[in-house]
């Protein structure tokens, strides 16, 4: 079967991703005026600017969300279509989240008080990111993946003090005693 129509989706799928953030203001790449692999660095402005950094983990564990959540909800569906539906769903959150209204709820927790957004080449990998969590569920044990998300979130709230599971909870209410251990 031909594929090319779901590639072809995705693929505009993260120019319309890239225009959008890029007018509604984001920059294309780091301020600083270059591009890393890597930022390590939460308390940077580097931070959500450059190709990956700690956050790249939880989109990750976005696909294996929203993989597990389409073959639950849509096991007729192709891989191909459950992606294409996926990566709708990480694009639209990708630009959500680079709105003020986002970027200001953000700001209240304590990682991210002077976090500005994402560069809209950290955010279009962000959402590649989610490819590869969602295409590692496709071919990985269930056990495995579940495992992975796990050891992920274990690394990341060891490393930074911060991860998915803190960000979802923080965005929605913010504990103080969270806010506490997370300022250090």
């Amino acid at each position: 079967m031909n594929n090319y129509k779901y590639k072809t989706g995705i693929l505009l799928f993260l120019l319309l991703q890239g225009a959008v953030l890029f007018l509604m203001g984001q920059p294309a790449i780091c301020e600083c005026g270059y591009v890393k692999i890597w930022e390590g660095v939460v308390l940077s402005e580097g931070n959500s600017q450059h190709l990956s950094d700690w956050y790249s983990w939880s989109h990750v564990i976005h696909g294996f969300i929203f993989y597990a959540a389409l073959w639950f909800f849509f096991p007729r569906l192709t891989f191909w279509q459950k992606l294409l539906i996926a990566m709708g769903i990480e694009v639209g959150w990708e630009i959500a989240e680079n709105t003020p209204w986002v970027i200001d709820a953000y700001r209240e927790q304590a990682l991210a008080q002077g976090y500005n957004g994402d560069s809209v080449i950290n955010s279009v990998f962000d959402a590649l990111f989610m490819v590869l969590g969602f295409s590692l569920a496709l071919v990985l044990p269930i056990w495995a993946v579940v495992v992975t998300a796990l050891a992920l979130e274990g690394w990341v709230l060891y490393s930074i003090r911060d991860n998915l599971t803190l960000n979802i909870l923080n965005f929605i209410y913010q504990f103080e005693f969270i806010k506490w251990w997370q300022s250090g």
